[in-house]
């Protein structure tokens, strides 16, 4: 399929979408956001895809909502709603894709920008990249699911001292408080988020899909649920081929073969 603001390429198993409007730092417009859907949906019935990549062209992430848009037309309570709710949509699809997601993040990571790098299960940023709920600083509040994810991440205090400065922090300090995975030179970004991706990738797909389910519910269930999920998924893994594939390598010391049965 065809798309305007992205990108979508394919190595191996590991899919790279990439966000591809350089000249407004990849802010996220009305057409990149149903770009994004179609495209994972896109991703999703393709089989050998086991791990996306989520980046920015150029030399940014995401600058965040369109700004631009926002001056040259001032939005209805119901237009910013519709607006809003399509990033939800999008927030929503990518936290539960069934496949391991990858934020690779250079340059600025900004208002939803940075919210739709915490939508990714890992992130790996370069040591120029910044991060901020800058909401604030245009009189907004944050949206793409920022006002869930920041808590669960940094703590309840420091997500509100982020929200209300809208301060913008580097790349040491998101990798501190726990915003990001790995923080690495910039000339080494592309390697490092490849070599995890395809780490990953390398690992068996059906149960990496269950253990993703299983901590997304887990942040909002209690230990009894969560014992419960643990316990069905594990009679689903322990019947699958690529559990005694496993356990063939484990004993002939090699590298498992995971096809995701």
């Amino acid at each position: 399929m065809g798309y305007t603001t992205i990108l979508v390429e394919h190595a191996g198993p590991v899919a790279t979408l990439t966000l591809n409007r350089p000249d407004a730092r990849n802010a996220l417009d009305l057409v990149m956001r149903r770009e994004l859907l179609a495209a994972l949906d896109e991703l999703e019935a393709d089989d050998a895809t086991r791990v996306v990549v989520l980046t920015g062209a150029g030399e940014h992430f995401c600058a965040g909502g369109d700004v631009k848009m926002m001056r040259d037309k001032r939005h209805t309570a119901a237009e910013g709603r519709e607006r809003v709710a399509l990033l939800g949509r999008m927030v929503e699809r990518l936290v539960d894709f069934p496949r391991p997601t990858l934020a690779r993040v250079d340059g600025f990571a900004v208002g939803a920008g940075c919210n739709l790098a915490l939508c990714c299960d890992l992130i790996v940023a370069s040591d120029r990249a910044k991060f901020g709920e800058v909401f604030a600083k245009i009189g907004l509040v944050p949206d793409g699911g920022g006002t869930w994810f920041l808590p669960r991440l940094v703590g309840l205090a420091r997500a509100k001292e982020l929200i209300f400065t809208a301060e913008v922090i580097d790349a040491a300090e998101a990798l501190r408080v726990g915003l990001v995975n790995r923080v690495v030179p910039a000339a080494e970004l592309d390697a490092a988020t490849r070599q995890l991706a395809e780490r990953i990738a390398a690992g068996p797909p059906a149960v990496l899909r269950l253990a993703k389910q299983l901590v997304n519910r887990a942040a909002v269930s209690d230990l009894a649920s969560a014992l419960a999920g643990e316990a069905f998924a594990q009679a689903v893994a322990i019947t699958g081929e690529d559990h005694q594939e496993g356990l063939r390598a484990f004993f002939e010391k090699r590298p498992p073969r995971f096809t995701g049965r």
